[in-house]
């Protein structure tokens, strides 16, 4: 299933999209694509809907976030080998961990805001992997069975926030729009390798990232066991998972956005986001 979210932001409404590309409300069924509508037992039961029982969402409506009631948004740091290349660092001996802020999190084609006083804000097109139950210490050969689906997640970054003033990371990845998720939660049964998926990303139209999760060097099952061994996830956290190369940081010179700057970026099967930057006033 393409599970979704769409309307206004925060008064989205769950919905579905179908076979021919139409979405489908789903609030007969569930309140939203969040918490207990993630759960593997759910998910079957959504799947044994007729699509075309629903009801049609005709017009063109905003899409949001694909999964909402997200309490943890882990990303994970140089976990492709090519991409830590192009950067100049080493291939870490456990996963780089940061968090960014969930108030980040924003629909597939909303704007991006660069923020007041960035010089170097970056793009990253990311796997992202949303929960569907609890998990704790879960072992890599079961740590799927706790996976809802995958979406594409764009990890907006500011370099000079994140490398070059004081502190962690967090700071240079968690501004406000920082997070686009979308445009759809695909269950991970429509997902048959999750470590086989082409993935690219433009900028006004020129191919920037043009990559696969194969080259990515802590793989979906490892990741979600590892990070269970630390913390709990829960239903609707996600994970996004690290970026191949290509981004503006790893160009020769290195290359930022600016507003107007338009952005495309996609991962096959999971669908396409579009975004346009402005700068935050």
């Amino acid at each position: 299933m393409k599970l979704l979210r769409y309307g206004e932001a925060g008064s989205e409404r769950p919905g579905l999209l179908d076979a021919d590309g139409t979405i489908r409300d789903l609030s007969a069924h569930v309140t939203d694509i969040a918490g207990k509508a993630l759960d593997p037992a759910s998910l079957e039961t959504l799947s044994k809907l007729d699509p075309k029982s629903l009801p049609a969402v005709y017009g063109n409506p905003r899409i949001g976030a694909c999964v909402a009631g997200t309490g943890k948004f882990i990303c994970i740091g140089l976990n492709y080998s090519d991409h830590a290349a192009e950067t100049g660092a080493t291939v870490p001996p456990e996963p780089i961990i940061f968090m960014k802020a969930s108030s980040a999190i924003v629909g597939p084609d909303d704007d991006v805001l660069i923020p007041r006083g960035s010089v170097k804000t970056d793009w990253e097109v990311e796997l992202g992997v949303v929960i569907g139950r609890k998990a704790k210490y879960v072992t890599e050969a079961e740590a799927l069975d706790y996976v809802a689906g995958y979406c594409v997640a764009h990890d907006v970054s500011e370099r000079a926030f994140q490398a070059e003033r004081q502190g962690q990371w967090t700071k240079g990845k968690s501004c406000d729009t920082f997070g686009p998720i979308g445009p759809w939660l695909v269950t991970k049964d429509e997902v048959q390798d999750p470590q086989n998926i082409p993935m690219w990303l433009k900028v006004n139209g020129k191919t920037m990232q043009n990559g696969s999760t194969r080259t990515m060097v802590y793989g979906v099952a490892y990741l979600v066991s590892y990070l269970s061994q630390f913390m709990s996830l829960h239903p609707g956290d996600i994970i996004s998972t690290g970026t191949p190369p290509g981004v503006g940081l790893g160009m020769k010179p290195p290359v930022f956005l600016k507003p107007g700057d338009v952005v495309e970026l996609g991962i096959e099967g999971l669908g396409m986001q579009k975004q346009t930057f402005k700068a935050d006033e």
